[in-house]
Formats: C-alpha cells, structure tokens, sequence
C-alpha cells in the first residue's frame, strides 16, 4: 500500500515522515521522532510500522478518546490474536498525527469507549 513520503530540514535537522489518510479524508503524520518513541515504549510493535498506518486508513473500529483523540483498532491474523491500536489526533481538515500505538489482545478496553466509526456498518 502507497503512502505518502515527506522529507524536511528545519535548521538542518531532516525530518522524514509518513502519512496516512484516515477515514474523514484527513493527512496524519507518523513522524521518524513518534516512531522511535512508539517502539521505545512498545517495543513489540516495532516490526508493525506498515500496519499503523494501515490501522488508520482502513480501521475495523474506531473510538472516542479521552481528550479528543481517536482510537483506531485493526485486527491482523498473524499477529497471533492481537490487534494493532493506533491513537492519533485530528487537527484541522488538512493536519493530524500519531500519538502512540501498541498492540493488544484486550478489545474489552474499548467496549466502554464510544465507539464511533465501524468498518462493519
């Protein structure tokens, strides 16, 4: 699946990112600095990076965050029953970006958020 590539230098300092297009039509940035502190933190995400931003295009569910965050949840059977859970803020009509993103087998934890988008409608 293609995504799109940005490349940037700010004062000399390269800032390369992805950016997928979730389900409002809306950019979102995983930056190179969001990817090495989701996979310092999660770890066991690290060879999943295709699958985040697939999570945010083609979610099986999303959810309501706490603090207007939006949480994407997609199912990928060779992760062994887990899914990937992407967290990631829409700022404007044209600008979002990842906050973090793990994996996890737990889909309770959602059940008590609103859910608010499923690929299943």
């Amino acid at each position: 699946m293609p995504y799109l590539r940005w490349a940037d230098s700010i004062e000399g300092i390269c800032k390369i990112m992805d950016i997928a297009i979730s389900i409002n039509k809306i950019p979102i940035r995983l930056t190179k600095e969001r990817w090495q502190h989701i996979t310092i933190g999660h770890p066991e995400i690290a060879g999943f990076y295709y699958e985040i931003l697939e999570s945010i295009e083609k979610p099986d569910s999303i959810y309501e965050g706490k603090y207007e965050e939006l949480i994407a949840t997609k199912y990928f059977e060779k992760l062994n029953n887990k899914f990937v859970v992407v967290i990631y803020k829409e700022l404007s009509e044209e600008d979002g970006f990842v906050i973090t993103a793990y994996l996890s087998n737990k889909i309770q934890e959602f059940v008590k958020r609103k859910k608010i988008w499923d690929s299943q409608k």
